[in-house]
């Protein structure tokens, strides 16, 4: 956790990069000329673009991202609500964002789709192997947000399903999910592959809890933060083959980000947790607050706002 020492350590950090401008003011001899701040070393001299998912619970982390580097003295653009994988990678490879809140598992396999890993520790460390030039992951945290497949109770008790090897005796299986889903390694590919389970894919999209709710599809892939899951007494189905990776909360970042950035992102890494990610999520879906207030009030009770 953020502990009073680190924040007057960060405090100390931004007031020293005060100092240090105001020294190069006056070395030039010329209080007409503008101070030349250079680019080694300060955290004012290039400003930190911090992005996120078009999912609620993503951008969410990203300002807390944001707002932390900005207490400790950073620049801090934001380019939130990218899209998903397939659109904001291109960004972060380009240069255009330099820190982003990712998931481990479904990070690495869109590195490498054919890994074997699927605890979260071997998926982390294979992570940091495949990531291209430029690239790097920071500390992971003990918090997650990775893909379940749900049914509702109804139906499990109906089906006597409790893990996803269950649903091979099932006919008439129809799968929801955002449209990536069906190209996805976990799957109807992965389902038939790992499980023998075979299921007809409807792409449901942000609709895919009351697609199930409504019985217009019988499993759904939800994140497992969603707060939904336990709202609607839905059942995830357990997952011992490992179709889906370990997926912890990790900040992709550019391998340029200034490690006093870095040190300041891995705290927050360090006081998220899987309960506490459950709640922001229900302060946006049920309180209805924006991802600042909800960043604001997280940072303050965790110690990194005064």
């Amino acid at each position: 956790m953020f502990t009073a020492r680190n924040k007057g350590r960060f405090a100390l950090g931004a007031t020293v990069v005060g100092v240090s401008l105001a020294l190069a003011g006056c070395a030039t001899g010329d209080p007409l000329e503008e101070p030349d701040t250079g680019s080694d070393g300060d955290m004012s001299s290039e400003t930190i673009t911090v992005g996120s998912q078009a999912y609620y619970s993503n951008e969410i982390i990203a300002e807390i991202y944001a707002q932390a580097l900005e207490e400790a003295g950073f620049d801090v653009d934001r380019n939130f609500q990218i899209g998903q994988r397939d659109a904001y990678i291109p960004a972060i490879e380009g240069g255009e964002v330099d820190l982003f809140p990712e998931y481990t598992g479904n990070l690495l396999q869109f590195y490498s789709p054919d890994t074997t890993a699927t605890q979260s520790d071997d998926v982390y460390a294979e992570l940091q192997d495949a990531l291209p030039e430029g690239l790097q992951v920071l500390d992971q945290s003990s918090a997650s947000d990775q893909d379940s497949y749900n049914v509702t109770a109804e139906f499990a008790e109906a089906n006597g399903l409790s893990s996803i090897g269950d649903l091979a005796g099932v006919d008439g299986l129809v799968l929801g999910g955002f449209p990536e889903l069906e190209e996805r390694p976990y799957g109807p590919t992965g389902l038939q592959d790992v499980y023998g389970v075979t299921v007809e894919f409807e792409a449901t999209g942000d609709t895919t809890v009351p697609a199930l709710l409504d019985g217009l599809v019988n499993v759904a892939n939800v994140f497992s933060a969603d707060p939904r899951i336990g709202q609607n007494d839905l059942v995830t189905l357990d997952d011992p083959e490992g179709l889906f990776l370990a997926s912890n909360v990790v900040p992709l970042a550019s391998a340029d980000l200034p490690a006093e950035a870095a040190e300041v992102i891995n705290e927050v890494s360090a006081a998220l947790t899987a309960e506490g990610l459950v709640a922001l999520n229900v302060q946006s879906t049920v309180d209805e607050d924006s991802s600042a207030v909800i960043a604001t009030q997280w940072l303050t009770e965790n110690g990194f706002l005064g």
